[in-house]
């Protein structure tokens, strides 16, 4: 699976449970809000003041 930023949340948690650690690094702690569920990567970073192409890269990898 490759993350990109239109994906949304809970279609990234819900494709592979290894991106779970680094979004809750990253300070995304609701991954389990129905809001959370329905927004992308990049609105969610956007509300938590995240720069959405460096976490892209960090799930990536975490995927590599």
């Amino acid at each position: 699976m490759q993350i990109t930023k239109d994906m949304l949340i809970g279609e990234i948690v819900n494709g592979d449970e290894r991106t779970i650690p680094v979004l809750l690094d990253a300070g995304m702690h609701c991954l389990g809000c129905p809001s959370a569920q329905g927004e992308s990567l990049e609105e969610a970073c956007m509300v938590h003041g995240i720069d959405a192409d460096e976490l892209v890269t960090k799930l990536n990898n975490a995927l590599a």
